[in-house]
């Protein structure tokens, strides 16, 4: 009797990444999973009930939630290992750098490693204030190289190659942008009697925090309830917050949700006049798409960002936002009102960043270069 033959088995794999992380859970594993066997092993969200309800429905293993490196390598790579035994995947997919001293385990003991560069660490890791020193850069300095001659690449940016250039192995660009899904939502209906703005990602002063409050502080003087909705983890410690001379007068007209679903968030962005994306030209950050940038597109909310010429190509050619210097809260103040007193230029913009979406910027034309590389 004829059996057909089994599907190959998938891990994707973070000690870093959410379970309800949008590309991991939303687009990648949903893409992979007509073709191959998926399991995740993924971090813990803030609410345990929501974990454990996916571990229950899915093939999913659950990490504690660790911030700081050193205890990820204590607690969470040997449970990796333990997790790999268990299910014996043919392919591992990881999503950060200091899994790939594991990888080369994994490849020792069979599978294929496929190793996915989200942040170009070389310009990132000076950025960074915690989980740094010598000794883990040297580390991944090392490894890094050594999976360029091993490993296959997915890489989320094309400057990406600018660094990757000696990859032995098959690779492809597989950018981050939007599911289709979101397009079916109707355009924002905002509240202009009570204008809201939209930001989600993390909160921090290299993504124009700082810049936002100030801002805010200029419109509420000609518009008092004004207020910003901001979603995803705070990366500004209570000192810095303090340091800035706006944020005790602006805290009412802040409200902080957390890192919270899409679904969740973007409820949110139904009766916002518009989407903050504002990066300031550090670290990889002008070399990169910043995610929401396409998802506020889709939902048909106009975008404000930055004046970086990467994403003034997508806002001018698109007419479907406003570019402003991450530094000056005047312009983005200016934007901001512009916003309040246009409902009918907003409504445009947002048809326009739709239509983008799906001509160009979505992620089923992205899906289609993962099953290759996957495939080759």
């Amino acid at each position: 009797m004829y059996s057909p033959p089994k599907r190959r088995r998938v891990l994707l794999l973070s000690t870093v990444h959410s379970v309800i992380d949008p590309r991991i859970m939303g687009k990648i594993r949903p893409a992979l999973l007509p073709h191959y066997e998926v399991y995740c092993a993924l971090v813990k969200t803030h609410s345990a009930d929501d974990s454990l309800s996916l571990t229950q429905k899915l093939n999913l293993h659950a990490f504690a939630n660790f911030r700081r490196l050193l205890w990820r390598l204590v607690w969470l790579h040997p449970q990796a290992l333990w997790y790999f035994l268990k299910i014996r995947p043919q392919i591992v997919h990881i999503f950060v750098a200091e899994l790939l001293p594991l990888a080369f385990v994994f490849r020792w003991l069979g599978a294929e490693v496929i190793y996915e560069v989200q942040e170009n660490l070389y310009k990132k890791i000076p950025l960074k204030s915690y989980n740094r020193g010598w000794f883990f850069e040297r580390m991944f300095r090392h490894f890094d190289q050594q999976a360029r001659r091993f490993f296959k690449f997915v890489l989320t940016e094309d400057a990406y190659l600018q660094e990757y250039k000696n990859l032995l192995r098959p690779f492809a660009v597989v950018h981050n942008f939007a599911e289709s899904r979101w397009l079916s939502w109707p355009l924002p209906q905002p509240y202009y009697h009570s204008p809201s703005f939209f930001y989600a990602g993390v909160i921090s002063l290299e993504r124009g925090f700082d810049t936002m409050v100030a801002a805010l502080k200029k419109v509420s003087l000609q518009y008092p309830n004004v207020h910003l909705r901001l979603f995803g983890h705070l990366r500004i410690s209570e000192e810095s917050l303090r340091d800035l001379s706006d944020y005790e007068a602006m805290q009412n007209h802040l409200t902080f949700y957390g890192y919270v679903s899409q679904k969740q968030a973007f409820e949110y962005a139904k009766t916002s006049l518009a989407g903050i994306v504002l990066l300031k030209p550090v670290g990889d950050y002008v070399d990169s798409y910043p995610t929401k940038l396409f998802d506020y597109m889709a939902l048909g909310l106009p975008v404000i960002t930055s004046d970086l010429p990467l994403l003034k190509e997508v806002i001018e050619a698109h007419k479907c936002g406003f570019c402003v210097s991450a530094y000056d809260a005047d312009s983005l103040a200016h934007t901001m009102i512009t916003c309040i007193e246009n409902p009918g230029l907003m409504s445009q913009m947002g048809r326009n960043g739709k239509e983008a979406v799906i001509n160009k910027y979505n992620w089923e034309r992205e899906a289609a270069s993962l099953l290759n590389l996957y495939e080759n």
